[in-house]
């Protein structure tokens, strides 16, 4: 039984590796205790790693002082064995395990670490609380379905790199440290202790960096980039995060969405999903006017439709009140939706409200006739217009807002999107992407009282577009992408502009001065005016798109050391204070005392 350390570390195969055509050969396996049972004298134990669980065998007659030490073993302790392969039978095979055909008769057995009581069983994780499981990250990793999504991670990063190597593609770092930069989101500020006053910036995106790298002359960039912003979280959204960022010169929306395609094609088989031959390209006002949000949904169908013309005629005053105040009134039929009671429709109606809707009209069509709700208000040609427009047929319900035209929109595509799931109108395993196309470049803020850019000030409006941006910047579309798989955006991106006097033009346009762009984004202003060349380029959210190929609620599931949504890390405790002599080399005072976490 004695061993060397060294020889017990030379792992033959990983436990999730042995199958019916290793029987019989002699292996070694390192892991962590699953589980041990002791049945009268024979122990099995199950070992397990990252790739998978075997069962070990540990026979009294062959070594009284082996099967004694494998009777003090615990959950979660390390051990090496070496053993033979050999089949279990026909009637002690396990169909749920890979390896559920053969066992190890160990010859040997060597306790590398023992283990505490561990604070939860990896295996019934997903019944502890969160916090408990990011406190003791490193017992959670252990579960199978965590170990899966990080080990698909790997494979989609990995694909990711194959592909854009493949197309001579060049990975290059850009800075962490470096200049805030006015942008779509809050920056986390690091302090300059050798220049007092003075702060770095995380990036939110290195989109400044990778168009340098383009008028560089480095003519195809990428980079799995870590990126940081300061904003509250949710289970989409984590204060740092992981995109791929991409950038070509010489190159139009087709060859940017070509690229990506490839990209995603490459890691939906990583994934063990399929893509799309090509994936559908929707106009962001068709995306907005059939389902209400630009990253639509594409499961199933229940499009939204305007319903205006229908409720001028009706006897609804809110409806007739909205629509003369220039507001619209749109709808959409639920199949099937006839069968909710009261007390369900009211949830609907209370879930829309959540989502800014002032009202939810709903009326059901059964038996060719519509009952109840607001049915009363409609005389029979406009009762036979709404179920045409509609798409209704016998068992469904229809639902109906009246407001401006965006908070319609934002309710609607929300009860949609619940409507569907509550419904089942759609497979689990269905994949559905899409490209979103044709934004407006700019959108009008009213609680600034300016127009401000879609995405960022750096994305090229259409050519065709420019002598519109003074006189009417509304009706300005962007050259920009997204691409949306079941209603959510895995990335974006765009042309950018490479004239240095377009890119004048929008700030001007933004209300940004001359002497303010210059103050702000001036390294880039400089290059523009030496040699810039057309480029363009996307950012694909890393941690976005495995949370969808696993299947996963949050991406803390898909990260391995992520913070709350309170913005914790459990693991760590971070974030933490600092002494009062790291404050002083930094120049700086804490002016209210700190909060505990």
């Amino acid at each position: 039984m004695a061993t060397t350390s060294d020889e017990a570390l030379k792992r033959t195969h990983s436990c999730g590796q042995l199958r019916a055509s290793d029987i019989g050969g002699e292996v070694r396996l390192c892991g962590w205790v699953r589980s041990y049972r002791d049945h009268g004298g024979i122990v099995f134990v199950d070992l397990r790693d990252r790739d998978g669980i075997t069962q070990i065998v540990f026979d009294p007659t062959d070594s009284a002082e082996r099967h004694e030490l494998a009777r003090q073993l615990r959950a979660e302790w390390v051990i090496s064995v070496g053993g033979k392969v050999r089949p279990r039978g026909a009637d002690r095979v396990n169909p749920k395990l890979p390896t559920g055909e053969v066992e190890v008769i160990a010859t040997d057995l060597v306790v590398l670490n023992k283990a505490d009581t561990v604070p939860f069983d990896p295996e019934t994780a997903k019944d502890v609380a969160e916090e408990t499981r990011l406190k003791y990250r490193y017992i959670d990793m252990r579960r199978p379905e965590m170990t899966r999504n990080l080990v698909v991670r790997s494979k989609i990063a990995q694909a990711m790199r194959r592909v854009l190597d493949a197309r001579g593609f060049l990975e290059v770092e850009t800075p962490f440290m470096t200049r805030f930069t006015p942008g779509g989101a809050r920056n986390f500020l690091v302090p300059s202790r050798q220049h007092p006053g003075t702060f770095y910036a995380l990036p939110e995106s290195p989109q400044l960096f990778k168009q340098i790298l383009m008028i560089g002359g480095l003519d195809k960039y990428y980079q799995i980039a870590r990126c940081f912003r300061d904003e509250d979280l949710r289970a989409d959204r984590q204060m740092d995060f992981t995109q791929l960022d991409v950038e070509m010169a010489f190159v139009t929306e087709q060859n940017i969405m070509e690229m990506t395609n490839e990209v995603m094609r490459e890691v939906c088989t990583a994934a063990g999903k399929s893509f799309p031959d090509q994936p559908l390209i929707m106009p962001y006002k068709q995306a907005t006017d059939e389902y209400g949000i630009d990253r639509p949904d594409l499961r199933f169908e229940m499009k939204l439709r305007d319903v205006s013309e229908i409720a001028k005629a009706s006897t609804f005053k809110v409806m007739t009140d909205t629509l003369a105040k220039g507001g619209v009134v749109k709808g959409l039929a639920a199949p099937g939706g006839a069968k909710f009671t009261r007390k369900e429709i009211d949830a609907y109606i209370a879930y829309a409200g959540d989502f800014g809707a002032k009202g939810l009209a709903w009326t059901k069509l059964e038996n060719g006739q519509f009952a109840g709700g607001s049915a009363k208000f409609f005389d029979a040609a406009g009762q036979a217009a709404l179920r045409e427009r509609l798409g209704a047929n016998d068992g469904d319900i229809l639902f109906m807002v009246a407001d401006e035209v965006d908070a319609a929109n934002k309710a609607l595509a929300a009860l949609r999107c619940k409507l569907g799931a509550d419904l089942k109108l759609y497979s689990p395993d269905a994949m559905a992407f899409c490209w979103v196309t044709e934004f407006p470049l700019l959108e009008f803020s009213q609680q600034e009282q300016t127009w401000v850019s879609k995405h960022h000030p750096f994305t090229s409006p259409r050519p065709e577009d420019l002598d519109k941006l003074e006189t009417d910047p509304g009706a300005v579309l962007a050259r920009a992408y997204d691409i949306v798989l079941n209603g959510v955006e895995l990335g974006g991106g765009s042309i950018r502009i490479h004239s240095p006097e377009v890119q004048a033009r929008i700030f001007k346009r933004l209300g940004i001065s001359d002497e303010e762009a210059k103050e702000k984004f001036s390294f880039l202003l400089d290059a523009l005016r030496f040699g810039a060349p057309p480029h363009g380029g996307i950012a694909l959210g890393l941690d976005r798109i495995v949370m969808m190929m696993v299947g996963a609620e949050s991406l803390r599931e898909v990260i391995a050391f992520p913070k709350t949504a309170r913005g914790i890390c459990p693991l760590t405790e971070a974030p933490g204070t600092v002494s009062a002599r790291q404050l002083r080399e930094l120049h700086i005072a804490i002016t209210a005392k700190p909060e505990k976490s």
